[in-house]
């Protein structure tokens, strides 16, 4: 071997003396590395089931909030027809309320004062004192 060969063997031989405590180091933090990556891999696992649990979470929201909507619905349909029943109601007592004053404004004479209306009889039957003994009863 000739001088220069021996000298870039020489140097090779430092070089990779020098390199050693490198290694080393390297070496130390990939186990470091090793051992917490079984603590990673169990918070993953962690976070996987954290998931799978919000997404059953979310169904059963779901399915309970389109049940509520249709009750919804179905409670809208039915006062709907409510209040059309009470408007033809309320439209059909004002027509009643008009022609019983006009019948009461015909049969009244022109000038004439009006009369006080007699006390109603308190003949009750023994059901209604029942019912408004009960009624005071609730109060």
């Amino acid at each position: 071997m000739t001088l220069i060969e021996w000298i870039f063997q020489g140097l090779l031989l430092v070089l990779l003396a020098g390199l050693i405590p490198f290694a080393w180091r390297l070496e130390r933090r990939i186990a470091v590395l090793r051992a917490e990556g079984g603590g990673l891999a169990e918070g993953a696992r962690g976070m996987a089931e954290a998931t799978e649990a919000a997404e059953a979470a979310l169904a059963r929201l779901r399915a309970t909030t389109e049940q509520s909507g249709r009750l919804v619905a179905e409670r809208i349909a039915t006062a709907e027809k409510l209040r059309d029943d009470l408007a033809f109601l309320v439209e059909r007592s004002e027509v009643l309320a008009d022609r019983m004053d006009r019948l009461v404004r015909a049969a009244r004479p022109i000038g004439a004062e009006p009369v006080a209306a007699a006390p109603a009889p308190s003949v009750r039957s023994d059901a209604e004192r029942d019912l408004l003994r009960a009624l005071k009863g609730l109060r």
